[in-house]
């Protein structure tokens, strides 16, 4: 794309940025949280003009370079203490959500069975991208893709405001809060967000949560292809299905997580990349705030939206509740 296409959207993204890191201790508020609030409040009171669009969907990119730097500041040993209990529970609250919206989506609701999958693909991996993933996999038709992607980032924006009162509200420590954003939320960027507003611990630990949730989504996006495959009697999908939508941010997140504990990386070295991170955080963000759109958010049935506030409920409970009796 020409540079200069993306450079009056880019400019945006770091006015935001820099707005948000300038006011936030003035105003007693996180920085990440305001980045949001900044591009929420521009995309719905005066709209983002058709020059500033090309440059502000440049965001999901420094998302994913944030992603893939804060590797270095990772401890592998703290991980590898816990990382057993932590992954099965991020298996098996991921599993149990994906049930829970399927079964209600076609047996209690009557949803269109590839509605309930394309809500069950969002709600139990990685929010809109899980619904586009799948829904290129199953033929979903675009105004499906359309109800599912608005009734996640629904959710998205409730949650970016309701989980970090519950977690002040009960003193939650940075592993549990970080763990319990990454395994319950829906898409990455919130989950990062709410997690470094908590404090740095609950944003690595949300991260790298977050990121092994997303890593199951070309597992996801092959067995539903394959189902929907038999039904219509077509051949079964191949395990390059899997590869193309394996998210590889997530490699250079645990290339770099091992570098660093390897010692390579000296402390001005890793107090660099820590600032680069942050700094790519805060712009990511005031790119996603353009995202959550009131318009759209009005056309949400509210058939889809209890399927996944029921799902919601019943995921953030059950792994708080498993995560305070385990940590």
């Amino acid at each position: 794309m020409n540079g200069r296409r993306l450079l009056p959207g880019l400019l945006a993204l770091c006015l935001g940025a820099l707005l948000a890191r300038t006011l936030a201790g003035a105003l007693g508020v996180n920085h990440l949280l305001l980045a949001i609030a900044f591009g929420f409040v521009a995309a719905n009171a005066v709209g983002v003009p058709d020059f500033l669009e090309p440059g502000i969907e440049t965001h999901k990119l420094w998302l994913g370079t944030g992603i893939v730097l804060m590797g270095a500041s990772i401890s592998l040993e703290t991980v590898l203490e816990v990382g057993g209990v932590v992954l099965l529970l991020v298996v098996g609250v991921t599993a149990t959500t994906l049930l829970v919206v399927e079964l209600l989506a076609r047996n209690v609701f009557g949803l269109a069975d590839r509605m309930g999958s394309l809500l069950a693909a969002g709600a139990s991996i990685c929010g809109v991208s899980a619904v586009v993933a799948v829904a290129g996999s199953i033929r979903a038709r675009e105004e499906q893709i359309a109800y599912a992607a608005a009734t996640v980032l629904l959710f998205d924006a409730v949650t970016i405001v309701v989980y970090p009162i519950v977690g002040d509200l009960l003193g939650l420590s940075g592993m549990v809060f970080g763990t319990w954003a990454g395994v319950s939320m829906f898409s990455t960027g919130p989950v990062v967000a709410v997690g470094f507003a908590h404090s740095e611990a609950a944003g690595q630990w949300a991260t790298m949560t977050k990121l092994s949730r997303n890593a199951l989504i070309g597992v996801v996006v092959l067995a539903y292809a394959s189902y929907y495959a038999r039904a219509a009697g077509d051949s079964r999908p191949s395990v390059r299905t899997l590869w193309d939508e394996f998210p590889k941010f997530v490699l250079g997140f645990l290339g770099l997580a091992v570098v660093a504990s390897a010692g390579v990386l000296s402390s001005a070295q890793l107090a660099s990349i820590e600032n680069a991170y942050n700094w790519l955080f805060v712009v990511a963000f005031a790119g996603l705030g353009t995202e959550i759109r009131l318009a759209d958010l009005r056309t949400t049935g509210w058939t889809p939206a209890v399927v996944v506030l029921i799902a919601l409920l019943a995921s953030s409970a059950l792994s708080l509740a498993a995560l305070v009796l385990l940590f």
